[in-house]
């Protein structure tokens, strides 16, 4: 499975970002760009997914590397982000909240 670190994350550019985290917890608080999917519904819905090249992320990495090795699995270029959402608010990065 391939991984990278937030702080690769954060210099990465045009790099699709699914969240797999639930509604509510994309909701509170999200890196900046990212597609929330909850890990509970993905398997439905594949076809939103991106064709190329795509980072999954989740609060700390352990959902986010399930879905990694799901969806490589079945054919989709999925990298998996060690320390999650947890970790880039951790180091001071800037999140998205969703305004109601």
């Amino acid at each position: 499975m391939k991984s990278i670190t937030v702080t690769e994350l954060a210099e990465r550019s045009g790099v699709p970002l699914i969240d797999v985290r639930e509604v509510d917890e994309f909701a509170a608080g999200h890196v900046p760009g990212a597609v929330n999917i909850p890990m509970s519904e993905i398997g439905n819905r594949l076809d939103e997914l991106p064709a190329e090249s795509f980072d999954v992320i989740c609060q700390a990495g352990g959902r986010s590397a399930r879905v990694v090795e799901a969806l490589e699995s079945r054919g989709f270029d999925a990298t998996n982000v060690e320390g999650g959402t947890g970790e880039w608010i951790s180091q001071g990065r800037a999140v998205e909240v969703p305004s109601a």
